[in-house]
């Protein structure tokens, strides 16, 4: 059914006739976050896209012109990994080597053979989105548009190049932005737990300068005099150029049998230094300025070692400074109160470095290996852990060392450890407008709420400088020319500008149209340039601004999350053109994507929107949860229990999968998927409507039903009802959606269908079919249709399927001047005239009334199709009382009793009743069975078994038979007793006491523990 509705769909352009009958003037603006399309798409792929489908078609039903642009992000480290596993690759010089070019022709083929998979998922699932007129961001027009946003950014002083520790990732060999860090987090990563002496220079002047006022008349003798430091990260020592100490605290020192410790004196219990005992104790200023000796002197290991102020200048110093420092940063909770300081790893080293004029040795090059002669040389730098601490042991300088298990970063792209280094990057300064990204953020909805000054506003609140560099190549270049002469940079924002700057070099190289070098490199026009990545315009040289001299360009790319964010402008290639478009296509309205992103996404789309225009990208952002598996755990292919979305289509189809997805839990919760979840969602829900629909559609033909409007006064209290809370319905299912909130519109349809089904069609059903009153029968059909319609169009946002075949069944086989989709009706709205809040109370108590009888009869284990006499009922009020007896017939048929008596609680407490209770409300049933309640009982019973045998004999349903039966005399005298009734029920002309024909259809029973013989025939 669903294939053939998405043919109807895509013969018919009914996704595109819902945009172009709507008026340009009712915009509502929709952004789609790009899909990263470097692999096949998942199950929690879906999730999102599905959101977004949802809120859509709704506001096209509403009246509103909902553009929806799809979008694909196609650069970044995701594919340049998936390449490199194909090539076999793990490092950037096999990349070089083997030639960007080459290199990054396969990514973009690599791209593009996941596209199509993107886009025939996308159309399965059922989401409109234009995929015709995509935005790709490795389309020339959009890195062009990029370009221009780098260009605006840098004239207003926003972009630099400049020396902080970054997060860097060594297998991958760029740095990554503060966003991409918080998305591979790990909590449960086991380091080493270390303390490491270091031994103080000529401790006697440290002895002469404390005693008598410190350590009370005690001097300290000629043994080595060290400060215990504590890290988790053993490879850095060999960094080490100071330590840190809190100038206010106290520090103790500690006399053992071979040395003396300082160490905080709060934190001694829990460094747990038995065999020590405290000599004497002292602050932390007074520490300050001593020097101590290197664990590893770089000028022993051939390592290179700098100046911080002079990074540039690569300065070597023979002889390097080890000085205690002052530092508020200094713990008092863990540690030992002493902080190992290498200023080339870690920012908070980094900055006091530079504050404080200490060394910098970085014996750690960009492939993450320790370099120089030391023992680990050559190790990467997790795996030389151990071989520092077995050095540092051999040398008596390991005091002790455990493991601890603490919260680490790991690449999100290829899981290794990132380690903190400083070094060049080109940065942009969004710390210049945190004022104005937070108060932007006050101006957008997120649903849900506490994500605006939670997560988001967090985030906001301790902004840093966006580092959008990364050293890589298949990416947006970076579009900074820097002049060979003078050092001179400058911004390129469009090609435009390049082929000026281009133009400006000397004669020699312009006008030329054959190949030709320049500098020892192959150089390319401009005009030539078709493809925009590396290494085509690596190639193009422009003329310095300063001093004329020749510049290239710098070789980083961009961030892929720049990308990403400035889909906003580069989806309509402006300001080059679709000024207009753009105009009428900013800021959106609507946005959505799993909570991960609000420091991916939803940040790289506010901070530039700000940055540019001072105002917020959207307004409104749904923040989803993310999905796992039934027991909870995230997907991946190592554990297996990845779910391929086409297996749960092809077994359920993709409506199954979309209201299991909305209604299961609400959007920002984790979604636990399963198959058999999806099988359950079917079953209870999409098939008890189903179900609905059919019975319609049987009875509807039958009676050749014509859709027409009947008299008022031919309506039951039971059509009012369900008319009334299709109405209300109406107007919960558009205040959730208008609050953004499908979880909370699904439930509530799912609770209306349920009451249709099993309430309304159920007590109902005889007036479908036995009903000889042409207008009960008529208000009957008309109300069911009236019901299944509205339904149609609530649900068509939802589960857009199922809502158009129903829609084409019911509406255009009567009325061919509807709309030719359910997709291009008006989403329905209430009719306050039709609601009835208390008829609605009363059959809401009615219902509960029922279901508290039939809970009884359960508790006493007797069937519903038993007859009882009496149904005894504790009403709380008259008001109650009055409503029960209003609908005393319908709650008589459901739980089945002959008569309804109001009683007190305590009249309850009598050997024959079964009592059941929800709260205030407490209900019984008499449990005595008469003679002739059991043979009426009995007669129920035989009319279910003939009813199921017609059905076992394929007879249709309008189909008159001839019933035969043979049973003792008890049975017997019941079927005589109630032969009118039996034969009315099963549409039999005629009952027979008789051996039955051998052609009829015949089955053996036992009923109330007696034997009969059934036959069914169809009547001549």
């Amino acid at each position: 059914m669903e294939k053939q509705i998405l043919q109807f769909w895509k013969e018919n352009r009914i996704f595109e006739k819902s945009i172009q009958g709507k008026s340009e003037t009712s915009r509502y603006v929709f952004y789609e976050g790009p899909p990263t399309v470097n692999g096949s798409p998942g199950i929690h792929h879906v999730l999102s896209r599905l959101y977004k489908d949802v809120m859509c078609r709704y506001k096209t039903m509403q009246g509103y012109r909902v553009s929806r642009k799809a979008g694909w992000d196609t650069h970044g480290l995701p594919v340049e990994m998936e390449v490199e596993k194909e090539l076999g690759f793990d490092s950037k010089d096999q990349i070089e080597g083997y030639g960007i070019a080459k290199f990054n022709r396969r990514c973009f083929e690599n791209v593009h053979k996941y596209l199509k998979e993107w886009e025939t998922l996308t159309e399965r699932i059922g989401y409109w989105v234009d995929m015709d007129h995509p935005y790709i961001t490795l389309e020339n027009s959009y890195i062009e548009s990029c370009w221009w946003i780098i260009k605006q950014l840098w004239d207003k002083g926003l972009v630099y190049q400049g020396y902080k520790v970054v997060p860097y990732c060594p297998r991958c060999g760029t740095s990554l932005s503060s966003h991409e860090v918080a998305l591979g987090y790990r909590d449960d990563t086991e380091d080493p737990s270390v303390y490491i002496k270091f031994k103080l220079c000529n401790p006697l002047s440290f002895q002469k300068k404390t005693i008598g006022t410190l350590l009370s008349g005690e001097s300290l003798d000629n043994r080595p005099l060290y400060l215990l430091a504590w890290t988790t990260t053993p490879w850095t020592l060999p960094g080490n150029t100071a330590l840190a100490v809190s100038d206010s605290d106290e520090y103790s020192i500690m006399k053992g049998e071979d040395d003396y410790l300082i160490v905080a004196t709060q934190l001694i219990d829990q460094i747990d230094i038995k065999e020590y005992i405290e000599m004497g104790k002292l602050t932390g200023a007074d520490i300050i300025g001593l020097r101590y000796e290197p664990l590893f002197n770089p000028h022993d290991y051939n390592v290179v070692r700098i100046s911080l102020p002079s990074l540039n200048a690569q300065q070597t110093k023979d002889n390097l400074d080890y000085p205690v420092i002052g530092a508020d940063f200094v713990s008092m909770e863990e540690g030992t109160g002493i902080v190992h300081i290498a200023p080339a790893f870690g920012e908070i080293d980094f900055e006091n470095g530079m504050k404080k004029g200490l060394d910098f040795v970085q014996p750690v090059d960009l492939k993450g290996r320790v370099t120089g002669s030391y023992p680990f040389a050559g190790k990467f730098v997790k795996d030389a852990d151990v071989l520092v601490l077995t050095d540092l042991e051999s040398r008596g300088l390991l005091y002790r060392s455990g493991k601890i298990t603490h919260s680490y970063p790991f690449c999100w792209r290829c899981d290794s450890p990132l380690l903190y280094y400083a070094k060049l990057a080109w940065y942009i300064r969004t710390t210049a407008v945190k004022d104005a990204l937070i108060s932007g953020n006050t101006e957008i909805n997120w649903y849900p709420d506490h994500i605006k000054h939670g997560r988001f506003g967090d985030w906001l609140n301790n902004n840093v400088d966006w580092a959008f560099s990364r050293e890589r190549y298949w990416g947006t270049p970076l579009p900074v020319w820097r002049c060979q002469k003078c050092n001179h940079v400058q911004c390129i924002g469009s090609k435009e500008e390049l082929q000026a700057g281009y133009s400006k070099l000397s004669g020699e190289i312009t006008g030329k149209s054959e190949s030709v070098t320049l500098e020892g490199k192959q150089i390319r026009n401009p005009e030539q340039l078709e493809d925009f990545h590396r290494p085509y315009v690596d190639e193009i040289p422009v003329a310095c601004s300063e001093c004329g001299a020749v510049m290239w360009r710098v070789p980083e790319v961009i961030d892929c999350w720049f990308d990403s964010g400035a889909m906003q402008i580069a989806q309509w290639h402006y300001p080059f053109e679709n000024e207009e478009e753009f105009n009428c296509n900013y800021p959106a309205d609507f946005i959505c994507e799993a909570i991960d992103q609000t420091r991916g996404w939803f940040y790289s789309l506010h901070a530039l929107s700000i940055l540019l225009f001072n105002q917020p990208s959207y307004k409104n952002v749904i923040c989803l949860g993310h999905v796992v598996d039934e027991r909870g755990e995230k997907m991946s292919k190592s554990k297996g229990n990845v779910i391929d979305p086409w297996q749960v289509i092809d077994s359920y189809g993709a409506d199954a999968i979309r209201w299991n997805l909305l209604a299961a839990v609400p959007g920002e919760n984790t979604h636990r998927f399963s198959a058999q979840m999806v099988q359950e969602t079917m079953r209870k829900v999409l098939l008890t409507l189903w179900n609905t629909y059919s019975f319609f559609t049987l009875y509807a033909n039958i009676d050749s039903f014509v859709p027409s409007e009947p008299a008022q006064e031919a309506y039951s209290n039971l059509d009012k009802w369900i008319l009334s809370e299709l109405n209300i319905l109406f107007k919960e299912v558009t205040t959730t959606l208008d609050n953004y909130d499908p979880t909370s519109a699904t439930r509530h349809i799912q609770t209306f269908i349920d009451n249709l089904s099993n309430y309304y069609v159920r007590r109902n059903r005889r007036r479908f079919w036995k009903s000889e009153n042409d207008s009960d029968k008529q208000a009957a059909y008309f109300t069911l249709y009236q019901c299944l319609v509205g339904l149609c169009k609530l649900l068509a946002p939802l589960v857009p399927f199922i809502a158009e075949d129903i829609y084409q069944n019911l509406v255009l086989s009567w009325d061919t001047s509807a709309p030719e989709s359910v997709h291009l009706t008006d989403f329905p709205v209430s009719d306050e005239k039709m609601i009835n809040r208390q008829l609605n109370t009363d059959v809401e108590l009615a219902i509960k009334v029922s279901s508290l009888g039939r809970a009884a009869r359960a508790k006493a284990g007797i069937k519903v199709r038993q007859p009882l006499a009496r149904l005894f009922v504790k009403a709380t009020s008259k008001t109650d009382r009055d409503a029960l007896l209003r609908l005393s017939r319908e709650i008589k048929e459901e739980v089945n009793i002959k008569e309804i008596v109001f009683v007190t609680e305590d009249m309850l407490n009598t050997a024959d009743c079964c009592v059941a209770k929800d709260g205030d409300n407490c209900v019984a049933i008499d449990t005595e069975i008469s003679d002739e309640l059991l043979a009426e009982g009995v007669s129920r019973e035989v009319v279910r078994r003939l009813q199921n045998m017609r059905k076992t004999a394929n007879l249709n349903i309008t189909d008159q038979i001839i019933s035969y039966y043979q049973a003792d005399e008890l049975l017997a005298k019941v079927l005589v007793d109630f032969n009118d009734y039996i034969k009315r029920e099963t549409l039999s002309l005629q009952l027979i006491e008789s051996y039955p024909p051998s052609q009829s259809y015949q089955e053996k029973h036992q009923i109330s523990g007696k034997d009969i013989l059934l036959a069914v025939i169809k009547a001549d």
